[in-house]
């Protein structure tokens, strides 16, 4: 299948409404035509912790939120969009349970990294450690198998717990990889156009190496899931959070990469009142990337933006988001600080609330983002404009949830009332249908208190104008009269 080059909803189960069945509502009577481009289901499968991202099985969902039916109903109108946490599976899964009752005699066991697979005796080799890109303190960890005194280790790459709740799977496994097929070929029967692949940079574990996007052992494992995808006309999207180069490397290679640059680079535009880096950046960018601004976890900094930033500069604007409401995820190892102890990961927060809840500032921003070549993505609380939710963040001990208020269908309809969502209506509704967005991008000369943007195809164009200053957005384009229209975001 080929990307549809319009806007897409990003979205849990559970946020707008309650359940599936209430999301399905609330696309089809109030956003029937406004997410052509899909939507993105946040995980909807059973898991044991992080709010999905750690599921069980991928062949289920969740009984809380409805059923696979659900799931297909929503995609006879739109593209949907999941999660494969493609490196690991929930120690609860009842693959994991299996192995931890019978170990190597388990029918799953193959699945697994246990350590002889790297190390001939099974004995760990610190100088190996050393060398690993780690998430934990080590990179595996240690179960009691049955009723016994047996011991086993396996690699578990993620986790705040010891031992993990997340246990990496062996992609080099013929087990793993049909267990994987089986996954995809769910998706393809209940509607599933589009699988993001979670985690994906550390799926190859080979010693004297980071164990992070290993070249060019990563492409091999792509280019067989992607011919998988393919069969199954299911669109993939790698997903890794890591040194800028990383991303373009997989574009080169072909594959859509998430654009976790551009939110920063805006942020830092409208809220210093300069479009520099921002203009610079959008020139050089790959253009084959979704774009958003905001998501279930924060704005992206460090490692995503390592290089591009003046740290000094940074922490200016990292305060501003602090006097502003927003808290901080840090970069916990030592050897990924800067040198200055720069140590900022993501910025979470709302959109709108770390713009200040200014809807001039805010339209600014979206108009940017959906003048940037890709697909772009509009976070379910970024599109009713909503503010932090301190006491979620405070319930549940979480900073991440100050961005995930779930909304009753009464707050949705009264968040539609407010005047900076209706402008973000009208503007998501002209990014989706104006035919110059599939033509030819430039970023036009300006002053550094301007952003100025154009699409050029055939005989159409649209040009954006953000000046800095007054925070002031329009949009010069030409109608189906050949008529030049001047339209105030």
């Amino acid at each position: 299948m080929s990307l549809k080059n319009q806007v897409q909803l990003i979205t849990y189960p559970d946020s707008l409404g309650g359940d599936l069945k209430a999301l399905k509502e609330v696309l089809y009577s109030r956003f029937a035509e406004l997410f052509k481009g899909g939507v993105h289901i946040l995980p909807p499968f059973p898991s044991s912790g992080d709010r999905g991202f750690a599921p069980l099985t991928y062949l289920e969902i969740d009984q809380r939120f409805g059923t696979w039916e659900d799931i297909r109903e929503i995609g006879e109108q739109f593209d949907v969009l999941v999660d494969l946490m493609v490196n690991h599976i929930s120690q609860k899964s009842e693959y994991f349970q299996d192995f931890l009752k019978s170990g190597r005699s388990s029918q799953y066991s193959d699945l697994f990294l246990t350590l002889d697979k790297l190390w001939e005796d099974g004995q760990p080799v610190q100088e190996d450690i050393d060398k690993m890109f780690l998430r934990r303190p080590l990179p595996y960890s240690t179960f009691q198998i049955g009723d016994n005194d047996t011991q086993e280790s396996v690699w578990t790459t993620f986790g705040k717990t010891d031992p993990s709740e997340q246990i990496d799977l062996d992609i080099r496994s013929e087990m793993t990889k049909q267990l994987l097929a089986s996954f995809f070929r769910n998706f393809k029967k209940y509607n599933i156009k589009i699988v993001r692949l979670d985690a994906v940079g550390y799926v190859i574990k080979k010693l004297g190496t980071s164990c992070f996007f290993v070249e060019p052992d990563i492409y091999d494992f792509l280019d067989w899931i992607m011919e998988l995808a393919e069969s199954l006309d299911i669109e993939l999207l790698p997903e890794v959070h890591s040194h800028h180069s990383i991303q373009y490397k997989l574009a080169e290679h072909g594959y859509w990469i998430y654009d976790f640059i551009l939110p920063y680079r805006i942020l830092e535009a409208i809220t210093n009142q300069s479009s520099t880096a921002l203009c610079d950046y959008l020139q050089t960018r790959p253009a084959k990337q979704f774009t958003m601004l905001d998501c279930h976890d924060g704005i992206p900094v460090k490692p995503d933006l390592d290089g591009l930033l003046d740290t000094k500069e940074a922490k200016k604007l990292v305060d501003t988001c602090i006097e502003r409401g927003s808290n901080l995820s840090l970069i916990l190892s030592e050897e990924h600080k800067g040198e200055d102890g720069f140590d900022v990961h993501q910025i979470r927060c709302t959109y709108y609330s770390v713009l200040d809840r200014d809807d001039d500032a805010y339209l600014a921003a979206r108009a940017i983002q959906f003048f940037a070549p890709g697909i772009p993505q509009v976070y379910y609380v970024g599109l009713l404009a909503g503010e932090n939710d301190y006491e979620r963040a405070k319930a549940t001990g979480d900073g991440r949830e100050i961005n995930r208020h779930n909304y009753t269908l009464e707050e949705i309809d009264q968040s539609l009332q407010k005047p900076v969502v209706q402008r973000l209506l009208k503007l998501i509704r002209f990014r989706n249908s104006y035919a110059a967005f599939d033509g030819k991008f430039e970023v036009k000369v300006s002053s550094t208190e301007e952003v100025r943007l154009r699409w050029d195809y055939n005989d159409q164009y649209c040009e954006l104008l953000v000046d800095l200053n007054t925070k002031r957005t329009t949009i010069q384009y030409i109608d189906d009269t050949n008529s030049v229209i001047e339209y105030t975001v």
